[in-house]
């Protein structure tokens, strides 16, 4: 069952575009720290720290996407919140505490439901994309080292 749901979410990962890893990082974050509420809950600290590593890891990569030049002072904010966010991830494990990790859930939440209503932007077709539906003109092919 693991091996069919690890293929699932390898051809799911694949195939997503830009926006949507990003909806991916989120959602594991989340399911990461939700896990790491319930281990505390339940005492089991080695599934817990795994848990806790999980979403830290999801937000690490997250804060790993932000284009800082593209995104100017919002991508500086995000990294903020995200470094923010991890440090509470600690603090939670350490102290053995749900407040931090309620806190990090509300945030990653937040986040995620704005990333919901983000369109993914269209790529421009390429005269490159299908050489046998398109006509390239000749000087992109000499710019390429070819003769038209």
């Amino acid at each position: 069952m693991a091996s069919a749901h690890d293929a699932y979410l390898e051809s799911t990962v694949l195939s997503a575009d830009p926006i949507e890893l990003i909806r991916i990082l989120y959602r594991l974050a989340m399911d990461r720290t939700t896990e790491a509420k319930r281990h505390l809950e339940s005492g089991d600290v080695a599934a817990r720290g795994r848990a806790i590593s999980g979403a830290s890891q999801a937000i690490a990569e997250l804060a790993r996407s932000l284009d800082f030049e593209a995104g100017g002072e919002l991508s500086q904010r995000l990294a903020a919140l995200y470094h923010y966010m991890q440090l509470r991830l600690v603090e939670a494990n350490y102290h053995r505490s749900v407040e931090p990790l309620n806190e990090v859930l509300a945030l990653l939440h937040t986040l995620a439901e704005a990333w919901e209503h983000v369109k993914p932007q269209p790529q421009a077709p390429s005269a490159w994309a299908n050489p046998w539906q398109e006509e390239v003109p000749a000087g992109e092919l000499e710019t390429a080292g070819w003769r038209a």
